[in-house]
């Protein structure tokens, strides 16, 4: 019985400390991933309305490299002829 009470002492004058420390350091670190996620999510919210005109843009772009190839090709052909 004697045993039993010096177990159950070193439980809660070491262990238990040790167990309650180390909990709440990971529930610290866990609070703190969840508010930079919060963080990522909102930011990530936001960057997607600014990403709306972007299919837009890229037609844009699309047409102008097709005229500019269109160009480059013709310049191409001219100076095949003034070198052939």
């Amino acid at each position: 019985m004697r045993s039993w009470r010096i177990g159950n002492a070193i439980l809660m004058l070491l262990v238990l400390p040790l167990v309650i420390y180390l909990l709440n350091r990971v529930l610290g670190a866990l609070e703190r991933i969840r508010q930079a996620t919060d963080e990522i999510v909102v930011e990530g919210v936001e960057l997607v309305h600014d990403l709306n005109d972007v299919p837009e843009a890229l037609a844009t772009t699309d047409q102008t490299v097709r005229d500019v190839s269109a160009g480059a090709t013709r310049y191409g052909d001219s100076v095949a002829k003034l070198l052939g």
